[in-house]
């Protein structure tokens, strides 16, 4: 799948994926100098690139799992979604959730992109669902 890329400065990194079995390509940090992210704080880090994505397909940004566990620095918004019709910067919103405060580097990885298709829905206004095993069990119902 082709996805155009865009500099927007000089400190963009080229996504990759770090080995050939990644299903996310590193997000880094492009910005001039140092971010320190205070114990329970977040903040917007720019990564320097605005991408085309291809219609039907979806641009998600997870956190790396690493600095997660290692450091406690996750995302805000848990996963970032990138629709194919924006053509802005990405940014991702890194929160930390460790005890001491943390400092973004510029070059940093700070995230992982993953391109998933997207199904677009068609609502259809029914009176009544099928019936299923579950029906309206909701959290918890089907044991811990």
């Amino acid at each position: 799948m082709e996805v155009k890329i865009k500099y927007l400065n000089d400190k963009a990194i080229k996504p990759e994926y770090a080995t050939d079995g990644s299903a996310g390509m590193d997000l880094s940090a492009a910005m001039d100098a140092p971010i320190v992210l205070k114990v329970g704080g977040r903040a917007m880090i720019p990564t320097g690139i605005a991408m085309q994505i291809p219609k039907g397909y979806g641009g998600f940004i997870f956190p790396r799992s690493g600095l997660a566990y290692k450091k406690g620095i996750s995302m805000a918004n848990c996963v970032g979604v990138i629709d194919s019709d924006y053509t802005g910067e990405i940014r991702v919103v890194l929160h930390n959730i460790s005890g001491h405060d943390y400092t973004v580097n510029p070059g940093d990885r700070i995230a992982q992109m993953v391109f998933l298709p997207v199904a677009l829905a068609d609502l259809t206004v029914v009176e009544e669902l099928e019936k299923t095993d579950r029906g309206s069990g909701g959290f918890g119902s089907t044991g811990f």
